[in-house]
């Protein structure tokens, strides 16, 4: 397999105004989901057969009582070893040998969700209930191989969603890391050498979800 490509979602750069979440609905042709207020920003709650790319939000106090309230763009890590795929037994999950895109087949009715879900690190996977196909972002691997990037990055209207080669993104990576270590200590990527959907954060990274980098 070539490096294939990679995407960044920088956090300092984020605005949560979820364009990345409306343009995944949009190229993906996903039916709106129902949903009510909770207290809170999130909306909707979580992940479903319905929402592939949602804008997670976390609030909060650090020790010294002042308080936080982080977000960020959350979909499939498209990892370059998949744990989702530990189950299959054909074809029912393939990682595209050009793109690098963990991709979910109509063929996905067939395994065990539960053990699919579960080979997860960042619980992703979701069961279609009505035809049983299981459903996650595609990394907009239709419109790579189209030469269009993804919708997702395409939508952002402030550089926050970065696409490219794999080596290209990497390097652009460590570079950003490191000039916001000057001003944020704590700032790090999250498993950059495991995942294709490389998250940048300024602080803890439990303080933006408990499983923000993995089980």
């Amino acid at each position: 397999m070539s490096d294939g490509y990679s995407v960044v979602v920088d956090t300092s750069l984020c605005t949560a105004c979820r364009g990345c979440q409306v343009a995944c609905k949009q190229w993906n042709e996903l039916p709106g989901t129902k949903t009510k207020n909770m207290g809170g920003h999130q909306n909707p709650q979580d992940f479903s057969a319905d929402t592939w790319k949602l804008v997670r939000f976390s609030e909060g106090k650090n020790g010294d009582s002042k308080p936080f309230w982080y977000f960020f763009s959350d979909s499939c890590r498209h990892c370059l070893t998949p744990g989702c795929m530990a189950v299959v037994e054909n074809d029912e999950i393939v990682q595209d040998e050009k793109t690098g895109a963990v991709v979910y087949t109509p063929a996905t009715k067939k395994l065990d969700y539960k053990a699919t879900r579960d080979g997860c690190p960042y619980d992703i996977p979701r069961k279609n209930e009505k035809t049983g196909v299981l459903l996650k972002c595609t990394l907009c691997n239709d419109r790579i191989k189209g030469g269009q990037i993804p919708a997702c990055v395409k939508a952002c209207p402030t550089g926050a969603l970065q696409f490219g080669e794999r080596d290209k993104i990497l390097a652009m990576v460590k570079q950003r890391v490191t000039e916001l270590k000057k001003t944020f200590p704590k700032a790090q990527a999250l498993n950059p050498d495991d995942v294709r959907l490389i998250i940048i954060v300024k602080d803890d990274p439990t303080k933006y979800w408990k499983n923000i980098a993995g089980k």
